[in-house]
Order: C-alpha cells, then sequence, then structure tokens
C-alpha cells in the first residue's frame, strides 16, 4: 500500500525480488516518488521511481493524523498544505532545507541533487528477515 501526499509525491513499500547464492528472497523497502510540479525546480535532479501497478495508493488521511495529535482534521490539512508550499518554495528560491518525516526519513537536496534517505530503523521495520538486503537496495 502506498500513501499519496498532495503536491509532495507518493510513499510506498514494494516487494523486491533478489536471487542469491542460497535462493531467491523476496524483501519489502519503502520507496518515494516525488509528485511535485517539476518546471519549477529548475536544474534539480531527483531519481526516478517507478511504482509497481499492483500497489494500491490512498490518499493521506488527515483525519488519523488530527487523532495522533488531538488537532481537527481541517487544521492538520492546512499545516500539511503550507508546509509543503513553504518546502517547494524553498527549493524553487535555492534554499536547500531537509525535509524531515519522523520515523520514515529525510528528503534532502545536496548538490542539486533531491532525494529521500529512509532510516535504517524504518528500513528494518519493514523488513525482518532479510533487513541487510533491504538497507543495501534503499
Amino acid at each position: 500500500q502506498g500513501v499519496l501526499v498532495p503536491g509532495l509525491g507518493t510513499f510506498a513499500v514494494v516487494h523486491e525480488q533478489i536471487n542469491g547464492t542460497e535462493g531467491v528472497c523476496v524483501v519489502r523497502r519503502p520507496v518515494f516518488q516525488l509528485d511535485m510540479d517539476i518546471s519549477s525546480l529548475r536544474e534539480l535532479v531527483f531519481p526516478t521511481v517507478m511504482m509497481p501497478g499492483d500497489i494500491e495508493i490512498m490518499p493521506l488521511d488527515y483525519w488519523w493524523l488530527s487523532q495522533a495529535n488531538s488537532l481537527p482534521p481541517d487544521v492538520v490539512r492546512g499545516c500539511v498544505e503550507e508546509t509543503i508550499l513553504l518546502y517547494s518554495f524553498q527549493l524553487r528560491d535555492r534554499q536547500c532545507p531537509a525535509f524531515a518525516f519522523e520515523n520514515i526519513g529525510i528528503l534532502s537536496c545536496q548538490d542539486n541533487v533531491l532525494c529521500m534517505q529512509f532510516h535504517c530503523s524504518c528500513i528494518a521495520g519493514l523488513e525482518s528477515q532479510d533487513t541487510w538486503v533491504a538497507l543495501l537496495l534503499t
């Protein structure tokens, strides 16, 4: 399953098949597909991530987020939208702030490359059997 954060991108978990010396193993790893206005991101490079067609993409659940922080869903939606708008303006102005997602990772821009770096704990939480393989692939 994936989650679409409007104006920013989609987070998902993909299953990747790896052929090894001991046979085939399947690992789960997180991916992020950027969904910003590319024309406004002058000269920035970002990795192209292809989401498999069988992944169900769900919209960000503002109600669930509101339950987690005791704010009304419309306030949470406004905060998310304004934060993403601010981040996109900063990227357009060639500022390169890091956008941290608690327990997930950091979206950062270094040397004109915008990429999502997932925390090891996030990857390990998704893949308990072949954690090192998932870490290497991510």
